[in-house]
């Protein structure tokens, strides 16, 4: 083990206690936690949050300069965050120099470290068609790759030999145990103290390889108007280190943190009581479970957040919204093509209010929401979708999918522009099809993409504002029935 200095580092012995904070950047739409479990397993990415680990130890310190070995640290530690305090003599003892040693001990690492030494190899060879015999060559290792071993032997007629590196090999020895490997990330520290004897001293850093995210389940009821929410954090540690017995904290918000990525950038039984107490902390909210966990390296682990919430007050919509998504480039606002190819698909949502007079009431980190329903005495999955932050008194929507049974076509009908004018007409026809058997209410979005000065200059239904450039039409729409919508824009610019 490479040390700071001549005498010999003291290991610090293991946690007391460990308090964990973790934070998330996770997007509820793309992150998975086992697709990132297995991406870092891989080295190919790292997840979108990161930790704050605090822990005490006990250490034993004396008059002077000490050399201590703090152990059992987190791989993606980043160094130049970590702080250290004597808890038992504030301001006693101080850290001036400190070395962060990852290079940890693996086969390959060790052959590395071998080159230029002498190693023995043993290989199974075979001797006539029934006998395997073992044969041990030695020498000083000049090369390696993964499919040979060239070796300096004491054979003066056959100096250098080229072992193909296959299933034969049966065993590689090493004489030298010094290597300079670790076996475990080590945050190698030269410490002056002032008093000496037994510190508990607090160390704290920040590390990668940490975040979660929350998972709901909204039960409704066979008409939809009301419905139960449940929630669970999904935990994600591929750090580098386990945590024992911790004190762990969840922070939902959307935190700046600038860091140099190293690669490419569950039905439950309800809990007794809330595991997790809330509160707001600075510009976000806190999560922190009342009891110690314990979170694996290279593992997920789920949480109850809070315990179901009944009697939250639903709202089924159809939404048809023909074209959405649609970026036009300046020079082709005046296009007529642009804009007119549509989607005939209705999308069914559930809008809730997150309030305490609609049931609800809690802040709601981002996160994905799958929606279920009783059919028969047996739940049924009918759809999920991603929320983000969500306040409360602010309320929002779960698509759950597209209506089998209803149906809309968008039609442009007319247009016209005078672009010396700086003028143009757009009159459009949507037809609305319902094919079940009972009515239903359609709300109609209409994106007025073409300019931000327009005006409706011939309507067959009264429209809402959404904002500058989105109306809605609300249509009843009666049984197996059929409904017209159309209007003229004029746009000026």
């Amino acid at each position: 083990m490479l040390a700071v200095s001549s005498a010999p580092a003291q290991p610090a012995t293991a946690p007391a206690t460990t308090w964990l904070t973790i934070y998330s950047s996770a997007d509820p739409a793309s992150f998975d936690p086992q697709e990132a479990l297995r991406s870092a397993r891989e080295q190919t990415r790292i997840p979108p949050g990161f930790g704050v680990v605090r822990q005490r130890r006990q250490i034993d310190l004396k008059t002077g300069l000490n050399t201590l070995s703090f152990t059992d640290v987190a791989a993606g530690i980043d160094p130049t965050t970590v702080r250290f305090q004597s808890i038992t003599a504030p301001g006693t003892a101080v850290v001036i120099e400190q070395n962060f040693e990852f290079d940890l001990a693996s086969p390959e690492k060790m052959l590395n470290k071998y080159v230029g030494k002498d190693i023995l190899i043993n290989r199974r060879t075979v001797a006539d068609d029934k006998t395997r015999t073992t044969e041990s060559k030695e020498g000083r290792l000049l090369a390696y790759d993964q499919q040979y071993f060239v070796l300096e032997t004491r054979n003066r007629q056959m100096p250098i030999e080229v072992i193909p590196r296959n299933q034969d090999l049966t065993e590689i020895k090493l004489f030298e145990l010094s290597t300079g490997l670790m076996t475990r990330p080590t945050l190698l520290w030269k410490i002056q103290a002032q008093q000496p004897g037994s510190h508990e001293v607090q160390v704290s850093y920040q590390t990668t390889g940490l975040t979660w995210r929350a998972d709901y389940s909204l039960h409704v009821n066979k008409d939809q108007t009301t419905g139960e929410l449940s929630a669970w954090v999904s935990l994600l540690n591929t750090s580098g280190a386990s945590y024992s017995d911790a004190q762990l904290k969840l922070v939902a918000g959307d935190v700046q943190v600038k860091q140099k990525p190293r690669a490419e950038t569950w039905g439950y039984a309800p809990a007794a009581k809330e595991q997790f107490a809330e509160k707001s902390f600075d510009e976000y909210h806190l999560y922190t479970l009342d009891r110690p966990t314990s979170l694996a390296n290279n593992s997920t682990k789920q949480l109850e957040l809070f315990a179901p919430r009944g009697g939250i007050q639903l709202v089924r919509q159809y939404v048809y919204q023909p074209v959405v998504g649609l970026a036009v480039p300046y020079g082709q606002v005046t296009d007529q093509d642009v804009g007119t190819q549509s989607d005939s698909k209705v999308d069914v949502y559930l809008r809730l209010e997150n309030t305490a007079k609609a049931g609800l009431g809690l802040p709601l980190p981002a996160g994905r929401v799958r929606v279920y329903r009783t059919d028969d005495g047996q739940v049924e999955f009918v759809g999920e979708d991603y929320i983000n932050h969500t306040p409360v008194d602010q309320g929002l929507s779960v698509r759950t999918g597209s209506a089998f049974d209803l149906r809309g076509q968008r039609t442009q009908t007319d247009f016209k522009v005078d672009t010396g004018a700086r003028r143009m007409s757009e009159s459009v026809q949507i037809t609305l099809t319902n094919h079940k058997k009972e009515p239903v209410r359609m709300l109609v979005r209409e994106p007025l993409y073409r300019a931000a000065q327009w005006t409706l200059s011939a309507k067959s239904d009264d429209f809402e504002k959404i904002d500058a450039r989105t109306i809605q039409f609300a249509v009843d729409l009666p049984a197996s029935g059929k409904k017209t919508i159309t209007y003229t824009v004029a746009y000026t610019w």
